[in-house]
């Protein structure tokens, strides 16, 4: 007997945590906070179907809509969008759809909150069953059943990337490869690639020290994990540390601030890279510096870790310059909605413009701090304008003292960019990032 198997949740015990996932997105609480909440035995499975559902419930929002023009109470609504999610396309349905419907009628019946409802659930998902077609149809021209995103996020793509928009929300919907930073400091990566080989499993090198792997492991099974031989750090956040120390001496002692830096992953790169670099790592939130503490710990490097709001440079700054800065400022996260797919539904039209002024405020306090001849680098993990080339070529018509360097700008996914320092060695599939480095030149008298 298969154990597992054995011991598996029963599938409308898993509709019922997924669909409160739901309702937890729609209320504004993010999927992670959410799934923290979720017991251990039950969180996997919830985790697999929350991201299909998300992945799909624009069109699942609109079908509810052909099924019952008024939507029935949260907690129902929230369970009815969640199976018209998974079963309304049957090629990607993770089950048979008659029993998707059969267990949620199930999971209504055994929940309080839509025990009252379940006969309407039932009623609805019966007619799906039997009007399938026709119901998908009739939502086709829906943005938002189409593409499964918010309206005003398709139309941002189309106006930021004309060229691009398609595939960015084409590949939103896909899940997302694991990627491994090597740490070249400990191994090199064709002894990890032989390694992963050994345990069956492929992968392929991007760019400097990266290996995309063909399959997902558990953290604890990647070679060497533990001893902070590799990480993992999608492609497009690899760049990071190289493109701001490219050209400097890595044993210099180089003074260098990591402004935004949970959960620390860039902040270990630089270090990697630069082992002797003074590095001061900040972050507003006291928890999340921990964080950034036992990520340095398992790579066996070092640094100044302060829970501080860049933002004050009087509260934490000791008045000598940096050689260096990384600004991955805090941002809509619109480049990973394929690793976090509530991000589409958690954000707002308005949040770019507002998270806009937050990172022009960044980059106006922290670049006093910079020496002349030092360099900055600013970073989003967004694909929108507004939080990338809009907010750098302010500053720089601002701040004639910045000279924009070679830099890839908006990292669309996808596409082959340029300004990398990654050699001969593409990035494969990546997250969408926004990098644009800045040198602080002298002020002529």
């Amino acid at each position: 007997m298969n154990t597992a198997a054995h011991h598996a949740p029963p599938l409308w015990q898993l509709l019922q945590a997924c669909a409160q996932a739901v309702q937890a997105v729609r209320s504004g609480r993010s999927l992670t906070a959410q799934l923290e909440a979720v017991p251990a035995g039950l969180r996997p499975g919830t985790q697999a179907l929350s991201f299909h559902v998300l992945r799909q419930l624009g069109r699942a929002t609109a079908l509810r809509a052909q099924l019952a023009k008024k939507p029935p109470p949260a907690a129902a609504d929230a369970l009815l969008c969640t199976v018209l999610a998974l079963a309304w396309d049957e090629a990607q349905a993770p089950y048979p759809v008659h029993t998707l419907v059969n267990q949620a009628v199930e999971a209504a019946r055994r929940l309080r909150q839509t025990q009252g409802q379940a006969p309407f659930i039932n009623a609805c998902l019966r007619r799906f069953l039997r009007e399938r077609d026709a119901l998908v149809a009739a939502t086709d021209s829906e943005v938002t059943a189409r593409w499964n995103h918010p309206a005003w996020w398709v139309e941002r793509l189309q106006a930021d990337h004309p060229d691009h928009w398609m595939a960015l929300l084409a590949q939103a919907q896909t899940p997302a490869p694991m990627t491994l930073r090597v740490n070249r400091s400990a191994t090199t990566v064709v002894h990890v690639q032989s390694a992963l080989e050994a345990q069956g499993v492929t992968s392929t090198p991007v760019g400097a020290s990266g290996l995309q792997l063909h399959k997902a492991l558990p953290v604890q099974q990647l070679p060497g994990f533990m001893q902070g031989q590799v990480s993992v750090q999608d492609a497009a956040a690899q760049v990071a540390a190289p493109l701001l120390m490219q050209g400097l001496d890595p044993e210099q002692p180089w003074r260098v601030l990591d402004a935004c830096a949970a959960p620390g992953g860039k902040t270990g790169h630089l270090l990697e890279i630069s082992p002797n670099a003074q590095v001061l790592a900040l972050d507003v939130d006291a928890q999340r510096c921990q964080r950034i503490h036992q990520n340095l710990e398992r790579l066996n490097v070092l640094a100044e870790v302060r829970a501080a709001d860049a933002a004050q440079p009087a509260q934490w700054w000791d008045g000598q310059p940096f050689d260096a800065i990384l600004l991955d400022a805090p941002c809509t996260a619109a480049g990973i909605v394929r690793r976090h797919p509530d991000v589409r539904w958690l954000r707002r039209a308005e949040d770019s413009a507002q998270l806009a002024k937050t990172q022009a405020q960044l980059l106006k306090v922290l670049w006093p701090l910079l020496k002349v001849g030092g360099r900055l680098l600013y970073c989003t993990c967004s694909v929108f304008k507004a939080e990338g080339d809009a907010v750098v070529d302010s500053f720089l018509q601002r701040n004639t003292d910045a000279q924009f360097c070679p830099s890839p700008r908006h990292l669309i996914p996808g596409s082959s960019p340029v300004g990398l320092p990654v050699g001969d060695n593409p990035l494969g599939e990546h997250d969408g990032f926004y990098y644009a480095l800045l040198e602080k030149r002298p002020t002529s008298a």
